[in-house]
């Protein structure tokens, strides 16, 4: 069982930059692989970043390569989502997902989900 819990949403202007922090607890992140989801009102979740327990593979959604990075600190068992040049279009609720075997961008196959973090761009 792996439990997440993301932190570091808010209210921010466009332009400006977030850093998400998602803990696990129950695994090591060395074991498994880590996303980032979000959803905006009245849309699907949407695949924002992943990376392979090995760490070798990260993916970034088409809508946020170049903008946001995603990094991990091991003995933390802590992943990140540093966010910059951020857009209205960003606004969403974004989730810490988590799976022993899927880190790709379709949202089923992910066992585990966080409880989620709103992330508020204003113009």
């Amino acid at each position: 069982q792996v439990e997440l819990v993301e932190s570091g949403g808010g209210l921010v202007q466009a332009g400006g930059s977030l850093r998400l922090t998602c803990v696990a607890s129950g695994r090591m992140i060395s074991e498994i692989n880590v996303g980032w989801f979000r959803q905006a009102p009245g849309k699907e979740r949407e695949f924002v970043a992943s990376i392979t327990g090995s760490g070798s593979g990260i993916w970034y959604g088409d809508d946020v390569k170049g903008r946001f990075a995603l990094s991990r600190d091991t003995a933390k068992n802590t992943v990140y989502l540093q966010m910059n040049s951020l857009k209205a279009e960003d606004t969403a609720v974004y989730y810490c997902v988590a799976d022993d075997f899927y880190a790709y961008v379709d949202t089923n196959p992910w066992d585990y989900w966080g409880p989620g973090t709103q992330v508020t761009v204003s113009l």
